[in-house]
């Protein structure tokens, strides 16, 4: 029988901004594994401590429901660990998350995931369709990573620099999905709306018949003026459903501000 989890206090050690980081990210951790979208321990979210270059990421593993604002591993662009912690990070982990806060000071958080719907469509030649209304706000502001291999080689963190750009939505092909923004509500929120707009690109495509799209012009009239609300101080829009979020996940699964 493994030994309970014994985390080392870290409350009394950090600003308040970062602890509130800390237990929001833990939340998302949680919430993430509660809609089913986790990988064992792989993947991963990071946020950056606020005021500082440095980010939060997951302990390598800790399955996701069982993290918590204390287990959290707190690392600087290198990837040094900053406070002592008996975890590991993801490698490849780092070398994706390190390569969007060096370039991209708007992003406080960002999340990875390996769904098999978003798989799905990443291995699809023509990515994500206009298929359904969740859809058109990713196409706002989608980019593509080609895959590379597991992501060990620093190399390419130039490359994924290039191709994220400024978009908030990211498809790796044959790897999985990936969005960033100002706050850990919204990449969850826009998380939830790519991942849902790949489960409806999925199920519409299994249908067998003819499918719709959007049409054009409603694309064009809609890419400017969605792209322009994600880039606002409203941003997704993410502070609105995660208060009820974390309401949800106390019901299911409390102890992630621990």
């Amino acid at each position: 029988m493994n030994a309970p989890l014994t985390l080392p206090e870290v409350k009394n050690q950090v600003s308040a901004a970062e602890w509130r980081t800390r237990v929001d990210l833990a939340a998302c951790y949680r919430l993430i594994a509660l809609y089913g979208w986790d990988d064992l321990i792989f993947t991963h979210i990071s946020a950056k401590v606020p005021g500082t270059e440095d980010f939060l990421i997951n302990p390598y593993g800790l399955m996701f429901d069982e993290i918590s604002a204390s287990s959290l591993v707190k690392v600087d662009l290198a990837g040094n660990k900053l406070m002592d912690s008996p975890f590991d990070i993801n490698p490849a982990g780092y070398t994706i998350h390190s390569a969007i806060h060096e370039v991209r000071p708007d992003v406080g958080c960002v999340l990875h995931v390996h769904t098999p719907a978003g798989i799905a469509v990443s291995a699809q030649k023509n990515g994500l369709l206009p298929l359904s209304q969740q859809s058109l706000f990713v196409l706002s502001s989608l980019a593509y990573h080609g895959y590379e291999g597991v992501a060990l080689n620093h190399d390419e963190k130039a490359r994924l620099q290039a191709d994220l750009g400024e978009k908030n939505f990211m498809i790796l092909p044959n790897h999985g999905l990936l969005t960033a923004f100002g706050s850990i509500a919204d990449a969850f929120l826009g998380m939830f709306t790519l991942q849902r707009a790949c489960e409806v690109q999925i199920m519409a495509q299994s249908g067998g018949s003819e499918l719709v799209h959007i049409p054009q012009q409603i694309l064009d009239g809609s890419a400017a003026m969605l792209a322009g609300v994600m880039k606002s101080a409203q941003g997704m829009g993410g502070a609105l459903p995660w208060p009820a979020l974390l309401r949800k996940l106390e019901r299911s699964n409390p102890g992630y501000e621990r």
